[in-house]
């Protein structure tokens, strides 16, 4: 039972409700609530009285409540007297790739920053490719990325596989495909792509995903950047590959449409220097388990170990 779990029990009952819990922790409802659950099921417990208005406990819950609150403060207080111990301020300096804002890393970076007010982050956006460089140089201490770059010195592990999606004016014919498209009917299309930068980048992924399809997009235009790229796809100019996370971004017009090809994916990669196995590092990889543990993103834990 890790205490995360107990923090998460904790809010629900001075709550007294799951909406103003989850507002409490800042996170969604829906992924507290399956957290419970889970609690409740490793338990083999009951904690809530269901139906109850406002939530009430059970009394295994009132009992995992109270011996709940001296746990989370014996844990308080040996991370802070640990802290006073060997509290020397430290750096922890972040690349990143700029279309990775739109995903879960503003929260990995947020917790992490929460969970350790004393060490100083910092983040620099810089291509994954120079990430690689950065990190040799020791300019960085950990990048995150979405190419698969191989380099004797750095350590590199695969967080996930996001969807990518296709953006499109409203009017134009593949918005009506709600249900989703291939990457064959986008071969004609007019194509942006980004960034502009030197190769291999986000662009070259994509066109390595329509190589191993046996296509070759026939008209492509290469652009600075993914804001870019979709105000001109809103103008009606043509259309645009994203990560689906960056679905966010919002224009007049503007429509998303599912890829349905298995391998139209970009993976999110964490990297660092090879021999670097600091407790910093550690805790950033805690947190990734935390926020993917509150999305329902299923991970395989031993994959993240670094060692």
């Amino acid at each position: 039972m890790e205490l995360r779990y107990l923090r998460y029990f904790v809010a629900v009952v001075e709550e007294q409700s799951f909406t103003k819990a989850a507002e409490r922790l800042f996170i969604a409802q829906p992924p507290l609530s399956r957290q419970i659950q889970n609690l409740e099921n490793e338990l083999g417990v009951q904690l809530f009285e269901r139906g109850s208005r406002p939530l009430q406990t059970t009394t295994a819950g009132q009992f995992l409540y109270q011996h709940a609150l001296k746990l989370l403060s014996n844990a308080e207080e040996v991370k802070s007297m640990t802290k006073r111990i060997g509290l020397i301020e430290r750096t922890l300096t972040i690349g990143f790739v700029g279309s990775l804002l739109f995903g879960l890393l503003p929260r990995i970076i947020y917790l992490y920053r929460q969970q350790h007010p004393h060490l100083n982050i910092q983040l620099i956006e810089l291509s994954t490719t120079e990430q690689i460089q950065a990190l040799k140089e020791g300019r960085i201490d950990v990048g995150f990325g979405r190419l698969r770059i191989s380099d004797p010195a750095v350590k590199r592990v695969l967080l996930r596989k996001e969807n990518l999606v296709v953006a499109a004016h409203s009017s134009h014919p593949l918005a009506q495909r709600v249900e989703g498209v291939h990457l064959a009917d986008l071969v004609d299309e007019k194509l942006f792509v980004y960034p502009n930068t030197p190769k291999p980048n986000f662009s070259t992924q994509l066109m390595n995903i329509f190589a191993e399809h046996s296509l070759v997009p026939k008209h492509i235009r290469e652009l600075r950047e993914i804001q870019l790229a979709l105000g001109l796809v809103a103008a009606g100019e043509g259309i645009c590959i994203i990560p689906a996370s960056a679905d966010t971004i919002r224009f007049p017009h503007l429509l998303y449409i599912p890829i349905l090809d298995s391998g139209a994916v970009s993976p999110i990669f964490i990297t660092a220097r090879a021999m670097d196995k600091s407790e910093d590092l550690q805790s950033l990889f805690d947190s990734i388990y935390q926020v993917y543990d509150l999305e329902g993103i299923k991970y395989n834990r031993t994959i993240f170990e670094w060692g």
